[in-house]
């Protein structure tokens, strides 16, 4: 990770940590790399902050700048970037979006030609032009400096392609979405309406300050209660720019992403469509998937936290699921990143075609209780590095006897040591948990405020 970029772009607090500076360097390097022999190519979306618009011209401004055609596909999800991108010829995408982020934080995604995350090595060169490290760059002048299209057709064809990859139509499943107030709230109902689905809607109605606010994939409880309330048969839930998804079950329990590629890969099995018989994960994905997996003779690999890691170890060996237990869902068939939007129609499809219920088909998957405590500190790696800290984590690795695990992370988007545990109990989970939080505190690593 560098200085600004981390495992899922530059993320802060809107002109605070990411202000219109970074973005406007962000184009004019963007622009400048890639159009040193022809006009770049740049397609851009956002999610429904505030902020977005800020972001959207001050980027347009250093592309155009830089001479680079700017294409605009307006409030889309992160995956229809993606997809544009690699089917449009396009030399990169960007998206502007703090995912399931409260909306006074934003960020700015890069996707590289290929529709997958820009690499770091390019991250590396525009952090080194944020410092002054290069030389400036040229402007664009006369007929050269760039143009902005509106590219909203480049959004209507994503749409048109997901709603081509179910097998089986919806004609008589009730089905709940919650939008988050984010980037799938104009499409995802008219999505599933087009297939035939009887679908009702919360949470879709964005003002720019309630993406994420209690709903979507950050709190399922409105969902899980109009689902039970209502009798649908499923509920799906989106984070801001709609590139993750969690199900809620006919009873209204969650279904999160681990349960998700325990279904999908057992289904994909059963028609050969499992290539090497193999799910790709992050280390932070439950114990109880790595078990479910193993009783359907499915093996499990194991990546660094971050869809970017799935997905490189996905495509370098043609695997055909993966994803996070945070609702990024990879299918490696038709596409190159997380997508909520395909993830819910996958799902909603494997219960067509199974006719099975949700809560059947996820029923041979025993989630561990898991906890992950986020401490705010002021240097991320010294933390992770005390050696008090980690000699408490081997003790209590000794008191669970192989039934339990711990994992310390740095997060690559914040101030935060996170501490994940888990155990036989929710009560084990808190108190191991708070066990190596207590020597952070007590050593004096806590943020304060």
């Amino acid at each position: 990770m560098g200085r600004y970029f981390g495992t899922d772009g530059f993320r802060g607090e809107a002109n605070v940590d990411l202000n219109v500076n970074h973005a406007y360097k962000i184009g004019r390097y963007l622009g400048y790399y890639f159009g040193k022999e022809r006009p770049a190519k740049v397609v851009i979306a956002k999610d429904t902050r505030l902020s977005g618009y800020m972001f959207e011209y001050a980027l347009v401004s250093g592309l155009m700048a830089s001479g680079a055609m700017t294409y605009l596909l307006h409030v889309s999800p992160t995956p229809s970037v993606s997809y544009t991108v690699a089917r449009g010829h396009f030399d990169c995408g960007i998206m502007i979006s703090a995912s399931h982020n409260p909306f006074y934080d934003n960020g700015i995604k890069i996707i590289d030609s290929e529709g997958s995350k820009l690499s770091p090595e390019i991250e590396n060169k525009i952090e080194e032009y944020f410092d002054e490290m290069v030389d400036s760059l040229p402007f664009a002048t006369k007929d050269k400096i760039g143009k902005t299209i509106d590219y909203e057709a480049g959004r209507t064809r994503y749409v048109r392609y997901l709603g081509s990859l179910p097998e089986c139509r919806f004609d008589g499943m009730k089905i709940a979405l919650d939008c988050g107030n984010g980037a799938a709230s104009a499409l995802a109902k008219p999505l599933f309406d087009r297939l035939g689905a009887e679908t009702y809607v919360i949470h879709n109605q964005p003002n720019g300050m309630n993406i994420n606010l209690n709903c979507g994939s950050t709190n399922l409880s409105d969902l899980s209660e109009y689902v039970v309330n209502n009798g649908f048969d499923v509920g799906f839930a989106y984070d801001g720019d709609a590139d993750r998804c969690f199900a809620v079950d006919e009873n209204g329990n969650k279904i999160d992403g681990d349960m998700i590629m325990y279904m999908a890969a057992r289904f994909l099995k059963s028609k050969g469509k499992l290539t090497n018989n193999t799910v790709v994960a992050t280390v932070t994905s439950n114990l109880g998937l790595n078990l479910a997996l193993k009783d359907n003779d499915i093996n499990l690999i194991q990546t660094d936290v971050g869809d970017r890691n799935v997905a490189l170890e996905m495509f370098n060996n043609g695997y055909a699921i993966g994803g996070e237990q945070s609702g990024h869902i990879i299918f490696g068939e038709y596409a190159k990143t997380g997508d909520g939007l395909m993830t819910s129609l996958m799902i909603a499809d494997i219960m067509r075609q199974e006719d099975k219920a949700l809560s059947e088909l996820v029923s041979g998957i025993s989630i561990y209780p898991q906890l992950t405590v986020n401490v705010p500190v002021s240097d991320k790696k010294a933390a992770h590095n005390e050696p008090e800290l980690l000699a408490e984590e081997q003790k209590i690795l000794k008191e669970m006897n192989g039934k339990g695990r711990i994992y310390l992370r740095e997060s690559g988007t914040e101030p935060v040591l996170r501490i994940m545990v888990e155990a036989l109990t929710d009560e084990l989970c808190h108190s191991y948990a708070n066990r190596l939080k207590d020597i952070l505190i007590n050593k004096g690593y806590k943020k304060e405020g």
